[in-house]
């Protein structure tokens, strides 16, 4: 738990920005946090999933059960999936029974009464969004098959029978639906006469276009199920629509998430075909981005009401939604929405803005019970930063960028008078994200020890509603950009940071956006990226098949637009880039290779810019593992120390090259 701190607290110690020492150490953000995600109820028992970085990062599923918290899976299980290469939905409970995926091979497992037996094992084969049948005997899933050796992997949704006990190498599942390049989210009805789902085609990606359908269920004797008279609820009419998180309530009704309106809202559909009925229309959004399976932001509950995560402004709250009244609720800080559990109350992933992230049980209106914090924070309030929202003019004055800033903060520490901080600015990946208010290491890093930091939902950010996630369309390279440098500007026209020490980090394709950042603006004295994008025409010819069309709208269409995408392409624009440069990369990722940093390293090096690389071995898109974690942390840090010039000896010095021949 934080510290609260004392009004005898002594006065805070004048120091230079950027040098305060932190009691955000390396040890505590490497080592000593895990990663909390995917809560899951079933009756009474609490769910959840922990990667460990102290264990290679593995992630272990979680049991709470009548106040004692155990580990369900044991080494060398490693609950994920690599479906879509970013996973989730990777486990599914029912009545005591589990079924969950093992990451490294794709299998997927059965829990009971006894140790995990495996239901399937068939090479080449990966399953993810995992949803049990009414009776517990049945698990439908996206099954992703990378078997041919040419051409995309293959999707489908299939059904595994939890009784079959026959060689699980030959039990690949019995498809249900195949034909679209990509599926999603089968949800059977309570009663087990529906199953609806999500399907969508290349070029669209799930925030762009897609389709909710639904079938009959029939089954005849001990046979899997089958589908039956398939028809289109939603998303056929030729107009781009997202429909994505579809579930059914207690009466039958199938629900989803659409934003036909202009944002995603809740919707009610009728199995005969009847116009959709939005249950709370609201200039706010009720759902996320499609990156990963098993998105949750509503909940039907047996009252009939409906329990969901609302994003307005780019911050997220809970709201209670009856016969069209949305009235707030009062439950924490949700990442995603509540589960109900057995005899009232509800578990969630609480994502604090002043606390690092927990699974907790609580009541309407009451203080919750924590069952497990990602860390134990040594801070006192004062030393904690906290969002201020920032409504900064776009470039042009084409209207109002949104970004959340923070300004150092120190319960021990301050600034000298008149002396203006460093700023760190942060351009999160996707680029179809946002980035959100909750406590985090990588924003409390910096703010610790004096620096500000600018975290900005640029054009394209959800969150914001259709038409803005929609200015990136076509403009990727161009909008993210120059809303980073508005917003810079914006902050040093206040007065509220020092102009000739901003800094810029980003990872995935918040890389893509520094690497640009740096080429277009002298604003910056250095840039970070983390596995970032360098050759889009690279990333267009070798990315997977998730992403693999996705430039199509943030570019245009490949290899018709290669005159667009070398534009773009940071590798294309080194000659504009003089300011140092720290590459940190994974050498398994599979996302972004690593050939991508290399090939823009050696491009700078040979014009003279100092830049850095380092690569690590086991690690892919985003970091999993302690010793990584700590050394990426610290050289950032050191790297930063070194450019500006800061008044603190680094721990660590970041070897900044040249070309040999250049030197």
């Amino acid at each position: 738990m934080t510290q609260s701190g004392g009004s005898d607290r002594p006065a805070p110690v004048t120091a230079p920005y950027g040098t305060w020492p932190s009691p955000v150490s390396v040890e505590l953000v490497a080592g000593k946090t895990v990663s909390l995600s995917d809560v899951r109820v079933d009756g009474r028992d609490v769910y959840w999933v922990e990667g460990r970085p102290t264990d290679a990062g593995r992630r272990v599923l979680v049991r709470a059960r009548d106040g004692h918290v155990a580990d369900v899976t044991s080494a060398p299980f490693d609950v994920g999936t690599r479906v879509h290469e970013y996973g989730g939905g990777a486990y599914a409970v029912c009545r005591g029974r589990i079924v969950f995926s093992n990451r490294g091979d794709g299998s997927v497992w059965l829990v009971e009464d006894g140790p995990p037996r495996c239901l399937c094992a068939g090479a080449g084969l990966r399953y993810a969004d995992l949803a049990f049948s009414p009776d517990g005997r049945f698990v439908f899933c996206v099954r992703e098959d990378h078997r041919a050796q040419d051409g995309e992997p293959a999707a489908a949704i299939v059904v595994l029978d939890c009784t079959d006990t026959t060689d699980p190498a030959f039990n690949t599942g019995t498809p249900l639906v195949m034909g679209p390049d990509f599926l999603s989210s089968p949800r059977p009805s309570p009663d087990g006469r529906y199953l609806a789902w999500i399907e969508w085609d290349h070029p669209a990606m799930p925030w762009d276009s897609t389709r909710l359908r639904a079938a009959s269920l029939l089954q005849e004797g001990d046979d899997p199920p089958r589908l039956a008279a398939p028809w289109s609820v939603a998303g056929e009419d030729g107009q781009a629509e997202s429909v994505i998180e579809p579930c059914w309530d207690r009466s039958g009704h199938l629900l989803a998430l659409s934003d036909r309106s202009g944002w995603w809202n809740l919707y009610r559909f009728d199995t005969t075909g009847a116009a959709p009925v939005a249950l709370a229309p609201m200039q706010a959004e009720i759902g996320q981005p499609h990156w990963v399976f098993g998105l949750r932001s509503y909940v039907p509950l047996d009252d009939g009401s409906i329990l969901a995560m609302v994003i307005s402004e780019g911050a997220a709250h809970m709201v209670s939604i009856r016969d069209g009244a949305v009235d707030p609720v009062a439950l924490g800080h949700p990442a995603a929405c509540p589960l109900p559990v057995a005899g009232g109350g509800f578990a969630w992933l609480d994502a604090p803005p002043d606390d690092a992230a927990a699974v907790v049980y609580g009541r309407l209106g009451q203080a919750a019970h924590v069952l497990r914090r990602a860390a134990t924070l040594p801070l006192a309030s004062a030393d904690m930063a906290r969002a201020e929202t920032v409504r900064f003019p776009l470039s042009g004055g084409e209207g109002t960028g949104h970004a959340f800033f923070y300004a150092p903060a120190s319960a021990r520490y301050q600034g000298p008078a008149g002396g203006k901080p460093p700023l760190v600015v942060m351009a999160h990946g996707g680029p179809t994200g946002r980035a959100s208010t909750a406590f985090s290491f990588k924003v409390q890093w910096w703010t610790s020890r004096g620096f500000a930091v600018v975290d900005v939902n640029y054009g394209g950010s959800t969150g914001f509603g259709r038409a803005y996630r929609q200015r990136l369309e076509g403009q990727w390279g161009v909008v993210d950009v120059d809303d980073c440098i508005a917003a810079c500007q914006y902050l040093a026209d206040a007065g509220r940071v020092d102009p000739a020490r901003i800094v810029i980090r980003g990872s995935s394709a918040g890389g893509l956006t520094v690497l640009l950042a740096l080429a277009r603006s002298d604003l910056f004295a250095a840039g970070t990226s983390l596995y970032g994008v360098t050759d889009l025409r690279a990333l267009a010819r070798d990315t997977h098949k998730f992403e693999s069309r996705y430039l199509d709208t943030l570019v245009g269409p490949y290899p018709a637009d290669e005159a667009t995408y070398l534009a773009r392409s940071p590798i294309t624009q080194v000659a504009d880039i003089r300011v140092p440069v720290l590459f940190l990369q994974g050498l398994d990722d599979r996302v972004v290779p690593p050939a991508q940093a290399e090939s823009m390293v050696a491009a700078l090096r040979a014009r003279g810019v100092p830049c850095a690389l380092y690569e690590f071995a086991g690690e892919g898109h985003g970091f999993r593992q302690e010793a990584t974690i700590r050394q990426a942390w610290e050289l950032e840090l050191a790297f930063y120390q070194q450019v500006l010039k800061l008044p603190a000896p680094p721990a660590l010095k970041v070897e900044l090259r040249v070309d040999a021949s250049v030197a």
